[in-house]
């Protein structure tokens, strides 16, 4: 699977081309290609923008990734699917890297623009399974706020959505 395309707020993003971008050493399973998203992205005064990093970070934080580094400096991602491998390298591209687990198992983000590092301590885990077809962890971001995260498939997370 490569990522390719996704919707945050009421915006899609991504086409069908074949991006033209270049990637970071390590990145796989990702191309994508929309110069709108970039422009969004690209200005955090854009109506979108805050939706689009609240979308990033849980493509970096819900997760099960094995980190592997290797001696050039280079991180490779390690994902029990190509689907997931696909959705935390996406984040890396767009600037939210996951880069460690601290000594407590929580979750360490790199945040690009800023140069900062964010933790996500991490509360639960509801591993992926082939009955529940998703993944949810529980996380206090950096702010302090308790998130509840689920990824999974579309038939399986929109039945459980309350959109109103």
């Amino acid at each position: 699977m490569d990522f390719k395309k996704f919707t945050a707020g009421y915006e899609s993003y991504g086409t069908d081309e074949k991006s033209t971008s270049e990637y970071e050493k390590g990145v796989t399973n990702v191309d994508f290609e929309d110069k709108k998203f970039w422009e969004h992205w690209n200005d955090e005064n854009s109506a979108n923008y805050k939706k689009l990093e609240e979308f990033i970070i849980i493509l970096a934080v819900c997760q099960s990734i094995i980190i592997e580094k290797k001696k050039d400096g280079t991180i490779l991602y390690n994902a029990n699917s190509p689907d997931e491998l696909a959705l935390t390298n996406a984040a890396r591209h767009f600037g939210y890297g996951y880069i460690d687990r601290d000594a407590n198992g929580n979750i360490v983000v790199h945040n690009t623009k800023t140069g900062n590092d964010l933790l996500f301590e991490l509360l639960n885990v509801i591993e992926f399974n082939s009955a529940r077809k998703r993944m949810t962890v529980i996380v206090r971001n950096p702010a302090g706020k308790i998130l509840c995260i689920t990824k999974g498939a579309d038939s399986h997370i929109i039945p459980r959505l309350h959109l109103g």
